[in-house]
């Protein structure tokens, strides 16, 4: 008698386990997609406002470049 008791707590546990682990990898997934949706969001907010500030300083530059050929020529 005493096996079995020491083993049924153990099924039990792997019982629940087996259970349980396809909604653990469902929700794991889930949060998984809605992070990397985030972080995209943010990379990509982060790079459009970089890249508009280069964009500012190439036009910034090509104007001076024009007032020094007008200038020069």
């Amino acid at each position: 008698m005493d096996d079995a008791e020491e083993t049924k707590p153990h099924d039990l546990r792997d019982r629940l386990k087996a259970f349980a682990q396809p909604l653990v990898d469902s929700l794991d997934s889930k949060l998984r997609d809605q992070v990397d949706a985030r972080v995209d969001q943010r990379v990509d907010a982060t790079l459009a406002a970089r890249l508009a500030v280069i964009e500012r300083a190439i036009a910034d530059l090509d104007r001076s470049i024009k007032e020094i050929e007008a200038r020069l020529g």
